[in-house]
């Protein structure tokens, strides 16, 4: 069954026609091109999905496209394009905190996602609030260093 939604989008209004079984993230990769949001594990396992539904993170991958008629949605894209996080995006850069990049997205998303609510969160809260994003490459120690160093920049 298809249905007619509208989501805002990075600030641009979308009207879309999906499929009953399409998922956030099959229509933000598929039909808008949107390819920062990655598809990992499609079970909310790997947070490689992660962006902003309606100013909260949420795991694209679990979120059927038509639930979100009518929300605001904030990719990657998105959050570089504000410039809000761009101290978030160096710290990254200067820690290694990514090397293949496939996390890095979600990663980014919910470490602004973090920071917007704790401006100065501690070790345990950036691990805590990191926990559901998953990463083959770095051993973590890098993006953790980048979010301390971020939440620093930013005060």
């Amino acid at each position: 069954m298809r249905h007619e939604i509208t989501l805002h989008v990075n600030g641009h209004e979308h009207r879309l026609q999906v499929e009953s079984h399409h998922t956030l993230l099959d229509v933000l990769r598929r039909q808008l091109g949107l390819t920062g949001t990655k598809h990992g594990c499609d079970c909310g396992e790997c947070g490689a999905c992660s962006i902003w539904l309606n100013d909260r993170l949420v795991l694209s991958c679990l979120v059927l496209a038509a639930e979100a008629d009518g929300a605001h949605v904030l990719t990657v894209e998105g959050l570089a394009a504000s410039g809000e996080f761009a101290h978030l995006q160096e710290a990254f850069i200067e820690h290694h905190g990514m090397q293949c990049g496939f996390c890095t997205a979600g990663f980014l998303m919910a470490a602004a996602a973090l920071l917007r609510e704790n401006a100065r969160p501690d070790a345990a809260t950036i691990r805590a609030a990191l926990a559901g994003n998953l990463c083959r490459c770095t051993g973590y120690h890098g993006i953790l260093r980048a979010v301390q160093t971020a939440s620093r920049m930013r005060r």
